[in-house]
């Protein structure tokens, strides 16, 4: 069944917890937060669908790595909302490693620079400030003391949105576009 009637009061319940909390709780916010990267991620991962990048004289598939992406928030989800699960420190290194290779393939940042170019950098570009967002809320609840997060998953989320800067810059790269800089006039 697709709803409950439960929630019609303005309450829901999180992972293992008898207790109903408000949908505008700390909680409720980051878990919709995430929730939300994550679905955005989906869009994301169907239109890379055969995009690859060569790191280190290996390919790493797009789809295939945003897949893995949102099953890991699948468990900043769950911890977020009190089960004891984490991001392991491995997870935090496989988004540096990718972030890491990419980089070495593109031009230095020297400045900022405004979104844009290709479709697929755009929506990278989007994800990103979702995942800020999501980043944001979880450190609240962490920060808030409601719900307890390793610091492999604060670590990871700020990763999260590090690696899909490192997208945008590629799909523009791979495709010729120049990364365009604020002219502040």
């Amino acid at each position: 069944m697709l709803y409950t009637r439960k929630g019609d009061s303005g309450t829901t319940k999180t992972f293992g917890c008898d207790q109903r909390i408000s949908k505008s709780s700390a909680i409720a916010e980051a878990l919709g937060t995430l929730d939300e990267i994550n679905s955005f991620l989906g869009f994301l991962k169907i239109k890379s669908v055969d995009v690859f990048f060569v790191l280190e004289k290996n390919n790493l598939n797009v789809p295939e790595t945003i897949d893995r992406i949102q099953q890991d928030l699948f468990i900043v989800q769950a911890e977020t909302a009190g089960a004891e699960k984490n991001i392991t420190l491995e997870k935090v290194k496989w988004l540096e490693y990718i972030i890491d290779n990419i980089e070495k393939s593109l031009p230095p940042i020297k400045t900022f620079f405004v979104s844009g170019g290709t479709e697929l950098a755009s929506i990278s570009d989007i994800a990103r400030t979702i995942a800020r967002r999501a980043e944001r809320r979880v450190v609240g609840v962490h920060d808030e003391g409601l719900a307890k997060i390793s610091p492999e998953t604060l670590a990871y989320l700020n990763r999260l949105s590090s690696v899909l800067y490192a997208f945008a810059r590629m799909f523009n790269h791979i495709n010729g576009i120049s990364e365009e800089a604020p002219r502040y006039d």
